[in-house]
């Protein structure tokens, strides 16, 4: 089946926004550290190639407002809320992985 070029934006952007809101709204519990080191991605990379994608289209967005965009509140307010402090061994496995993975 062929997909048209605006049919496969619209998809696109509709697993986007779920995958958005599968990290948000039902996984706030999983860590960013625990998504580095397996996907080698995490919010905050998700936050990042959202400005960086904006900026190709000439918008300008600070990085807390991507983040926002991505965590669905202020940054500063999810880490109160879910971020725990990295284990001892979260932090030796992001610092042993290697950094092609990003």
């Amino acid at each position: 089946m062929a997909i048209d070029p605006p049919s496969e934006t619209e998809l696109e952007a509709a697993v986007f926004r779920r995958l958005r809101a599968h990290l948000m709204e039902r996984r706030p519990d999983v860590q960013n550290i625990a998504l580095m080191n397996l996907a080698g991605f995490c919010r905050n990379c998700l936050a990042d190639w959202y400005r960086e994608a904006a900026a190709e289209r000439g918008l300008e967005l600070t990085r807390e407002q991507a983040r926002e965009r991505i965590y669905g509140m202020p940054y500063a307010e999810f880490k109160a809320r879910y971020q725990a402090e990295a284990t001892p061994e979260q932090l030796a496995a992001f610092a042993a992985r290697p950094r092609s993975q990003e």
